[in-house]
């Protein structure tokens, strides 16, 4: 590993989840200091900075939903043969996409609520979208993170409304599912433990997730025992069909004790309000530990893959 010369973080990007990567890239980077040469970007398009090398970098992205998520950047990363962290361009598409993911995840036979999808050319009904999945539901965009334009319905009036106001993108409708909201991170494909996530409005939309004092967390989550022997089991079944690597979050709700499937996180948040990071915590996996255990699998390969070309 002589060759290696840093890791590199890319965080920012241009999507509506500039934000919260910016906090993510840079509590990453701050925990990654503490053991390694670390050079931290912030991108602004999608162009990778021709100082990163094959031969001498290993790049941790933390550009959360487009380009980062997406598989863009990692497919970008693939070409150059440019070692990174995570999953790869393949999987993380299909999790960006929580149509595909859905789909996936039902031939294990795991519950995930009745659904339909649609973009802003083909804008349904309300009318027909209620008579197949009922009036309480959920709208939000089919391939973006962090809650971004998530729309609680609950009769005609309001869905009508909601959709007149799309005017670009892809969505996603489903059944509103209403029990507890729980979430799961994994490591090398083995689950951490179970958060269960309270919050006083009416949705864990963006301002819930990131404004202190919005949420509270609790970590393991009181669960029966065989229900969180499930939801474990279910999120490595998970990982595991949608190809992940390394890490991911899982997102569930629980209810009448079935835990539903809602989306795989390729790139979780690693902020402080974020849920990997108390997962990992749980298993007594503090955030600099949980941070040098996502970057060793990516030095493992780049290791590997020096061994194999000298």
């Amino acid at each position: 590993m002589n060759s290696l010369k840093s890791i590199v973080v890319l965080y920012g990007g241009f999507g509506e989840e500039r934000e919260v990567s910016l906090k993510s890239g840079s509590a990453v980077a701050d925990s990654l200091k503490l053991n390694y040469p670390v050079e931290a970007i912030c991108l602004e398009n999608r162009k990778i900075p021709e100082s990163i090398k094959a031969d001498s970098h290993i790049v941790f992205p933390m550009i959360h939903g487009a380009f980062g998520e997406d598989g863009d950047l990692q497919s970008i990363l693939e070409e150059k043969g440019i070692e990174y962290v995570g999953s790869d361009a393949t999987s993380s598409a299909l999790c960006m996409d929580k149509m595909l993911a859905k789909d996936r995840v039902e031939t294990l036979g795991i519950k995930t609520a009745e659904s339909l999808s649609f973009d802003a050319n083909t804008i349904p009904l309300a009318d027909d979208i209620i008579k197949v999945l009922g009036e309480s539901l959920v709208l939000k965009p089919k391939d973006s993170g962090s809650s971004y334009g998530l729309n609680m319905i609950e009769n005609r009036s309001s869905m009508g409304l909601a959709l007149s106001k799309i005017n670009s993108g892809n969505w996603l409708v489903e059944r509103r599912l209403k029990g507890r909201e729980l979430t799961i991170g994994l490591l090398g494909g083995n689950a951490l433990e179970v958060v269960e996530i309270k919050y006083a409005k009416e949705c864990y939309d963006y301002d819930t997730k990131y404004l202190h004092g919005s949420t509270e967390y609790f970590c393991p989550a009181e669960l029966p025992n065989e229900i969180t022997d499930r939801i474990k089991s279910e999120a490595e079944m998970i990982f595991k069909i949608c190809g992940c690597r390394d890490f991911a979050r899982i997102d569930f709700i629980l209810e009448d004790d079935i835990p539903y499937f809602l989306e795989v996180n390729s790139i979780p948040g690693m902020t402080s309000q974020s849920l990997l990071p108390k997962s990992a915590a749980a298993k007594g996996i503090d955030f600099d530990a949980l941070i040098k255990t996502m970057l060793s699998y990516g030095i493992e390969r780049f290791k590997d893959d020096r061994n194999t070309n000298s």
